[in-house]
């Protein structure tokens, strides 16, 4: 992977050098099954003498033509890059090689169905591997014109950034498609899909009169699963809202949406030919939680056709802005656009809750973050780019106003339609729009790091009057800053049964003290929510007294926002070690059957197995185990037939099941012999009863195997070999990982979903094994696979579950041994703090427990 690696200088160099006009694409997908032929044709200029290097990872280079003159490929290319001397004003460059397929999720993807056999390619480019297809200047400033040409099985759908061409003929089964050129684009957002996929036609009309084609696609087998309409209807709703509020027609001459096999994130915004992970297409059961994130992310990737791929930032360092934008605008686009009403609580929830647990990790970095070489940005893809960024991007349009913000982004599209940017730009057409000067704000906001804690504190009279408010911020002693927030205070009060809001203020808070004269003189409410409406990037508290009656009446809020916002600070408080775990998971058994939004109960759930299997003292950890799957079964049962509640119950019911009594329920449901009224076992469910048994040692190998058997697809072989690993033995888990170190041939989903099995148990001394050879092999591992395989084997297979002091010495002795390796040992010392915390959650609940022994 280093030999990969680009650095900002070096694309400054090759910037001020080099000005690209075309690229000419050719390629052949009817060699074989390894490799591929890509013969590419660059037209650029230059400055006259000069040198530079364009990027090719390449199995074999059998020729460089520059500008007529045949170079030695020996001489010039080393696999990864094609040096290029003695350039002149304008320059035409063929470069023809074998390139590689890959089942790492990175250039072309190649997959075979089990299903039917048949074989499905992608590409995914960002950050750094359209080189892995074709020659390129990879980075974003140098735009150009693409042009693919493509041979391929004749009954494959072909697809690309421009529309379809009809094939024509190009014998023994095969057919060639002549793709017009694209407009100016980076290459990281050209794409092409092919194999035969199943496809959903349709249309819409652009603002400017033009009919825009649409296609969504899925793999054959898969077909009967896809809701094409649906996607068609946010998609349709997406495009009116964009177009609406950014002034600016739709970029592209088409809109396709493709459904990919072993995709390694939610999607990627190609230009006209979106990618998406086929577990997208349900075809079990969902929780509504995942329905509403797929619609998110349609209407994210739908941003980014104007922000990211009309306008594109110049260099890496402002990814943030592109993702963070595209989270802003497809969240408030669901919430307005959309039935999913309540897009921002779930923005809240699992988008904030996401941004505050990575700025307080030892890698947290400016929302400017410094990138200085493509390894920087690989692991930027983080809290802080996607998380931060869109909630400081809320915060910025509550400072300058909606209207004025769109303003502003409007006019910036206008202004740099087809071009590269820097946040500057941006920033000065809202302050136009707006009036306000956003450079302090942007200094304080965008170049340090850290979130700040806000707290109430409040005077009254006997008789409850408010006679003094004030709101202090703090901030952590290594990153100081003490921030503006627009933010509203919010009072409710317990009416009914039911806390109901009974006045608000918004206002600027700055400073560690701001003064509240507006709701001095008023009654003092039964409970005071700092940030309502959840306007500002910080982590709130409750005065004690309102602290009092949200653990007392947390389900009895009226809305689901401000629930939100209750369940967000409980959690900070236990993550900080200010309260102890154990009344973390009584807060949650306690209420999570009243909670009515999925992503709450999702979310609120996955921080329940974290609280119960590392945050509580582990001499109580058994017991708490016990009693969350009792509760979290009789919570099930009762949960209204056919709900989301009772789905995501059960669900985790499996995950935490850790008792015989749980596994004979789980054997129950998995035989028929116990049912939920309008619960259906389905092949997903299934999958995961079964994992709950693996866990417990009550199911093993054979039984996997007959599962795998019944459902002989990708989805089966992810669920089997996460089944394997859970298998709740120490060689289990140590064979798991040892495979993985010993052979590169798995690809991409199987690696993932092993770790998610290893790392799934109920004894921790399991994983004690781990802890040596993984330490032993992942400077390795970084060293010769590629970055996503690498991440995966190095996050996903840290034993975290030990939460130990011996494995956090052990953590530390590595980076003590590793100094030269930055990215990794960014992912390492992130691992190493989740442990830290988890020791420092574990002091205070074993501290609370002596406390109520006495």
């Amino acid at each position: 992977m280093p030999g990969e690696n680009l650095t900002r200088v070096e694309a400054q160099e090759r910037a001020a050098l080099v000005r690209v006009e075309s690229y000419d694409v050719t390629l052949d997908l009817t060699t074989g099954p390894e490799l591929f032929r890509s013969e590419t044709t660059v037209a650029f200029s230059a400055s006259a003498g000069a040198s530079t290097f364009i990027d090719a990872i390449t199995r074999t280079v059998h020729s460089v033509t520059l500008n007529g003159v045949e170079l030695d490929p020996a001489t010039v290319s080393d696999g990864i890059r094609i040096q290029l001397d003695n350039l002149a004003e304008e320059n035409v460059l063929t470069v023809v090689a074998d390139a590689i397929y890959t089942n790492t999720g990175e250039g072309l993807h190649r997959f075979v169905d089990p299903v039917d056999g048949e074989v499905y390619l992608y590409t995914q480019f960002e950050v750094p591997d359209s080189r892995r297809m074709f020659a390129v200047f990879e980075q974003p400033d140098l735009k150009a014109s693409f042009r693919f040409t493509v041979t391929a099985p004749a009954a494959w759908q072909l697809i690309s950034n421009s529309t379809t061409p009809e094939p024509t003929d190009a014998g023994n089964g095969a057919a060639t498609w002549a793709f017009a050129p694209t407009p100016r684009i980076s290459s990281y957002i050209t794409a092409l899909v092919a194999g035969p996929y199943s496809v959903v036609r349709s249309e819409l009309t652009s603002r400017d009169g033009r009919v825009i084609p649409l296609g969504v696609f899925s793999r054959a087998s898969l077909a009967e699963f896809l809701d094409a309409d649906y996607i068609f209807e946010k998609t349709r709703q997406g495009f009116a809202y964009f177009e609406e509020k950014f002034d600016f027609a739709y970029p592209f001459e088409k809109y396709d949406q493709m459904f990919v096999p072993e995709f390694n994130a939610g999607a990627m915004e190609n230009a006209g030919a979106v990618t998406f992970t086929e577990s997208y297409v349900f075809r079990s059961k969902v929780t509504d939680a995942i329905k509403e994130r797929r619609v998110v992310t349609i209407l994210h990737e739908l941003a980014h056709m104007w922000f990211g791929d009309l306008v594109t930032m110049k260099w890496w360092n402002d990814l943030w802005l592109n993702e963070s934008f595209a989270e802003w605008a497809s969240t408030i686009a669901t919430a307005e656009a959309t039935e999913w009403t309540e897009a921002w609580t779930t923005f809240a929830v699992m988008e904030k809750s996401w941004a505050y647990r990575q700025d307080q990790l030892p890698s947290t970095h400016p929302i400017v973050a410094t990138i200085n070489d493509l390894e920087d940005v690989l692991v930027n893809f983080d809290g802080i780019t996607y998380a931060k960024g869109g909630s400081v991007l809320k915060q910025l349009v509550a400072w300058v106003g909606i209207d004025a913000f769109f303003t502003g982004v409007a006019a910036y599209f206008k202004k740099n339609a087809w071009g590269n940017t820097e946040l500057v730009d941006l920033l000065s057409e809202l302050e136009t729009a707006s009036g306000r000067d956003l450079s302090e704000w942007s200094k304080l906001w965008l170049e340090t790091a850290g979130v700040n804690t806000l707290r109430p504190e409040i005077q009254t009279t006997d008789d409850g009057t408010i006679t003094g408010f004030a709101v202090l911020q703090s901030a952590a002693d290594d990153y100081p800053t003490i921030r503006p927030h627009r933010l509203a205070i919010g009072f409710y009060n317990l009416v009914d049964g039911v806390l109901k809001r009974s006045h608000r203020v918004e206002l600027d808070v700055a400073g560690e003290r701001t003064e509240v004269a507006e709701l001095v003189g008023l009654n003092r409410p039964d409970l005071v929510l700092l940030n309502d409406d959840d306007l500002a990037y910080a982590k709130i508290r409750l005065d004690p007294a309102s602290h009092a009656v949200a653990l007392a009446h947390l389900s009895a809020f009226e809305s689901g926002l401000a629930r939100s916002l209750v369940w967000g600070s409980v959690w900070d408080a236990t993550r900080d070690g200010e309260s102890p775990a154990s009344d973390f998971v009584r807060l949650v058994l306690g209420n999570i059957a009243a909670e009515t939004e999925s992503t709450t109960v999702r979310t609120v759930l996955g921080q329940l197995a974290l609280a119960t299997k590392q945050y509580v003292a582990p001499a109580r950890r058994a017991a708490t185990l016990q009693n969350v799957g009792d509760t979290l079964w009789s919570l099930a049962q009762g949960a209204a037939a056919g709900s989301d509640l009772q789905f995501q119950l059960v669900k985790a019911f499996a995950s935490l099941a850790s008792t015989p009594a749980h596994v004979a329920t789980l054997a129950a449901l998995q035989d028929g012999s116990i049912t939920l009224a309008e619960l259906e076992i389905d092949t997903d469910l299934g999958w995961e009863l079964l994992e709950g048994l693996v866990l417990n040692g009550a199911a093993g190998a054979d039984e996997i195997d007959a599962a795998l058997a019944a459902d002989n697809t990708a989805n089966g072989a992810q669920a089997a070999a996460r089944a394997h690993a859970t298998v709740p033995t120490a060689t289990a888990k140590l064979a798991a990982f040892n495979a993985l170190v010993e052979s590169d041939s798995a690809p991409n989903m199987i690696v993932r979903h092993t770790g998610i099995g290893v790392v799934h148990t109920n004894d921790p001394a399991t994983l004690n094994d781990l802890v040596a050879p993984y330490f032993a092999a992942i400077s390795e591992l970084w060293q010769n696979r590629s970055y996503a395989i690498a991440e995966t084997l190095v996050v996903d297979f840290y034993p975290a579950p030990l939460a130990s002091t011996e494995l956090a010495d052990a953590t530390r002795a590595w980076l003590a041994a590793n100094p030269d390796v930055p990215a990794l040992r960014r992912l390492v010392g992130e691992n190493l703090a989740g442990v830290e915390r988890a020791l420092a959650a574990q002091a205070v609940d074993a501290a609370a427990s002596d406390t109520a022994a006495v």
